[in-house]
């Protein structure tokens, strides 16, 4: 039997990636308005910023995404509430589905925020820069012994289905719904919601899951799955990475020595949270303090 092969159609391409940077916002800080010959994209990972969009501003919330086209002029500036964390990507695509995402606002629903976490997550494994100073130009590769197998492919392919999903979901024209694959049923959402703001209220503490599930009557299989759905990871390790970003608001904040920062979050040795810090960032605490901007 002979078989005939098919040419795979592609509706979205991308040629190269421009830059990338993952922040946190300083307050009192707005940047000078900037443009590129490249897409950008800025996701709000957390906390809320203004975004000044040649005469248009724009209030981004937490899971917001807003699209620039090539050349447009933009301004980020912090708007005075909570420190907003930031996730910002240029890249380059000359696909006619970019049309749709041109000046596009979007909220992203749960499936394209696991996908931004594995994209940072990747990007973090694969370039040694610190991406929490946005001054930062040039992406720098780890050595090649350190960098995962096919990583900057899988960045790629993260970044595609990450827009391509973008444009199906969000497309009045098209018959597409949402994946059914993590359809929820009522009440889920509310309740990864509801743990989140109880680890945050407990981010000083040693919790265990046993803890958060005693604590907020749910079983273990739930919240465990509850947290690969919305995040990717476990949900230690996310209290974990939650215990970090607040590490780093607190040396943004530049009131605290490292000590000072790893007893107020619960550590028990200065050690291990500049263990943990390096684990999940790619640099030490110092490195991080000596990348920040001078006040």
């Amino acid at each position: 039997m002979t078989y005939e092969s098919i040419t795979q159609k592609k509706k979205l391409d991308i040629d190269e990636i421009v830059f990338l940077h993952h922040f946190e916002l300083i307050n009192g800080i707005s940047f000078h308005e900037e443009s590129h010959d490249c897409w950008e994209f800025l996701y709000v990972v957390k906390g809320t910023v203004n975004v000044v969009s040649g005469q248009v501003l724009h209030t981004l919330h937490k899971d917001d995404i807003l699209f620039h086209p090539p050349g447009e002029p933009h301004r980020i500036q912090a708007n005075g509430m909570a420190v907003p964390s930031l996730f910002v990507v240029g890249f380059q695509s000359v696909s006619p589905a970019m049309d749709f995402l041109w000046h596009k606002k979007i909220e992203v629903a749960p499936q394209e925020r696991t996908l931004i976490s594995h994209l940072i997550e990747e990007i973090q494994l694969t370039y040694s820069i610190p991406l929490e100073h946005p001054s930062y130009r040039e992406l720098v590769r780890r050595s090649d012994d350190s960098i995962p197998f096919g990583s900057e492919q899988m960045i790629l392919l993260y970044l595609q289905q990450l827009l391509i999903q973008l444009i199906r979901y969000n497309n009045t024209d098209t018959i597409f719904a949402p994946v059914s694959g993590f359809s929820r049923r009522p009440g889920e959402e509310e309740l990864f919601y509801k743990v989140i703001a109880y680890m945050e209220e407990h981010l000083r503490e040693h919790l265990s899951i046993s803890q958060i599930c005693k604590d907020n009557l749910i079983g273990r299989s739930l919240l465990q799955q509850l947290f690969r759905d919305y995040t990717g990871c476990g949900i230690i390790d996310y209290f974990s990475l939650m215990k970090i970003n607040a590490a780093k608001q607190l040396i943004l904040q530049r009131q605290l020595n490292f000590s000072q920062i790893a007893d107020y979050l619960g550590y028990n040795s200065i050690h291990y949270f500049s263990r943990q810090f390096k684990k999940l960032t790619g640099i030490t605490p110092s490195e991080y303090a000596a990348s920040l901007p001078p006040i």
